[in-house]
Protein backbone atom coordinates (compact mmCIF):
# COMPACT_ATOMS: atom_id res chain seq x y z
CA UNK A 1 0.00 0.00 0.00
CA UNK A 2 1.06 3.25 -0.30
CA UNK A 3 0.29 6.71 1.80
CA UNK A 4 -0.05 10.16 1.37
CA UNK A 5 0.55 12.67 3.74
CA UNK A 6 -0.08 16.54 2.81
CA UNK A 7 0.84 19.53 4.32
CA UNK A 8 0.81 23.09 3.33
CA UNK A 9 -2.08 25.12 2.24
CA UNK A 10 -4.22 27.32 4.66
CA UNK A 11 -5.52 31.03 3.76
CA UNK A 12 -4.35 33.75 1.91
CA UNK A 13 -5.56 37.04 0.15
CA UNK A 14 -5.69 37.60 -3.08
CA UNK A 15 -1.81 38.14 -5.07
CA UNK A 16 -0.49 35.88 -2.05
CA UNK A 17 1.81 32.24 -2.12
CA UNK A 18 1.16 29.19 -0.65
CA UNK A 19 2.82 25.72 -0.79
CA UNK A 20 1.61 22.29 -0.32
CA UNK A 21 3.64 19.76 0.03
CA UNK A 22 2.58 15.84 -0.35
CA UNK A 23 5.10 12.65 0.86
CA UNK A 24 4.53 9.25 -0.60
CA UNK A 25 5.15 6.64 1.65
CA UNK A 26 4.98 2.64 1.52
CA UNK A 27 5.52 0.87 -1.63
CA UNK A 28 6.24 3.40 -4.09
CA UNK A 29 7.65 2.50 -7.56
CA UNK A 30 10.87 4.25 -9.09
CA UNK A 31 8.37 5.99 -11.55
CA UNK A 32 5.04 7.41 -10.93
CA UNK A 33 2.65 9.81 -11.47
CA UNK A 34 2.12 12.50 -8.69
CA UNK A 35 -0.02 16.13 -8.52
CA UNK A 36 -3.04 17.76 -7.26
CA UNK A 37 -6.62 17.76 -8.35
CA UNK A 38 -9.03 20.31 -6.45
CA UNK A 39 -12.48 20.20 -6.17
CA UNK A 40 -13.99 23.98 -5.38
CA UNK A 41 -18.19 23.85 -4.07
CA UNK A 42 -20.26 22.85 -6.55
CA UNK A 43 -17.98 22.29 -8.78
CA UNK A 44 -15.90 19.14 -10.78
CA UNK A 45 -12.81 18.43 -9.66
CA UNK A 46 -10.35 18.93 -12.29
CA UNK A 47 -6.63 19.15 -12.39
CA UNK A 48 -4.87 21.72 -11.00
CA UNK A 49 -1.15 20.08 -11.83
CA UNK A 50 0.66 16.80 -12.12
CA UNK A 51 4.25 15.28 -13.05
CA UNK A 52 5.36 11.98 -14.21
CA UNK A 53 8.86 11.26 -13.07
CA UNK A 54 11.50 13.45 -14.80
CA UNK A 55 8.42 14.97 -17.13
CA UNK A 56 7.50 17.94 -17.84
CA UNK A 57 4.97 18.94 -15.73
CA UNK A 58 1.31 19.86 -16.78
CA UNK A 59 -1.01 22.45 -15.44
CA UNK A 60 -4.40 23.40 -15.86
CA UNK A 61 -4.70 26.65 -18.12
CA UNK A 62 -6.24 28.71 -15.22
CA UNK A 63 -2.85 28.31 -13.35
CA UNK A 64 -0.31 27.79 -16.07
CA UNK A 65 2.27 30.45 -15.50
CA UNK A 66 1.21 31.00 -11.43
CA UNK A 67 1.78 27.55 -9.91
CA UNK A 68 4.74 25.55 -10.16
CA UNK A 69 4.87 21.66 -9.39
CA UNK A 70 8.23 20.14 -8.67
CA UNK A 71 9.46 16.65 -7.09
CA UNK A 72 12.00 15.10 -4.95
CA UNK A 73 12.34 11.73 -6.14
CA UNK A 74 14.74 10.55 -3.84
CA UNK A 75 12.00 11.62 -0.94
CA UNK A 76 8.87 10.71 -2.80
CA UNK A 77 7.89 13.72 -2.64
CA UNK A 78 6.36 16.71 -4.94
CA UNK A 79 5.57 20.28 -3.96
CA UNK A 80 3.03 22.70 -4.94
CA UNK A 81 4.07 26.60 -5.20
CA UNK A 82 1.32 28.43 -5.98
CA UNK A 83 1.40 32.25 -6.58
CA UNK A 84 -0.96 35.11 -7.19
CA UNK A 85 -3.70 33.25 -6.49
CA UNK A 86 -6.97 34.17 -6.93
CA UNK A 87 -10.17 33.90 -5.09
CA UNK A 88 -11.21 31.12 -7.94
CA UNK A 89 -8.73 28.71 -6.76
CA UNK A 90 -10.06 28.31 -3.67
CA UNK A 91 -10.68 24.82 -3.61
CA UNK A 92 -9.60 21.34 -1.32
CA UNK A 93 -6.68 19.98 -3.19
CA UNK A 94 -5.90 16.28 -2.96
CA UNK A 95 -2.73 14.75 -3.71
CA UNK A 96 -2.79 11.72 -5.87
CA UNK A 97 -0.18 9.21 -7.08
CA UNK A 98 -0.39 6.52 -9.96
CA UNK A 99 1.20 4.59 -11.95
CA UNK A 100 0.48 6.62 -14.94
CA UNK A 101 -1.45 10.50 -15.38
CA UNK A 102 -5.01 9.05 -15.56
CA UNK A 103 -7.40 11.82 -16.59
CA UNK A 104 -9.98 10.97 -14.82
CA UNK A 105 -9.70 11.04 -10.95
CA UNK A 106 -11.64 8.01 -10.60
CA UNK A 107 -8.45 5.99 -11.90
CA UNK A 108 -6.65 7.16 -8.91
CA UNK A 109 -6.83 4.67 -6.09
CA UNK A 110 -4.23 6.66 -3.48
CA UNK A 111 -5.53 10.03 -2.12
CA UNK A 112 -4.24 12.17 0.29
CA UNK A 113 -6.12 13.76 3.37
CA UNK A 114 -6.47 16.98 1.27
CA UNK A 115 -5.78 20.13 2.31
CA UNK A 116 -8.06 23.85 1.99
CA UNK A 117 -6.90 26.71 0.19
CA UNK A 118 -8.74 29.63 0.87
CA UNK A 119 -8.00 32.64 -1.23
CA UNK A 120 -9.94 35.97 -0.20
CA UNK A 121 -10.18 38.80 -2.82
Amino acid sequence: QVQLVESGGGSVQAGGSLRLNCEASGRVKDSYCMGWFRQAPEKEREWAARIFTGNTPYYDPSVKGRFVISEENDKNTVYLQMNSLKPEDTAMYYCVIGKYCYSSSDMFTHWGQGTQVTVSS
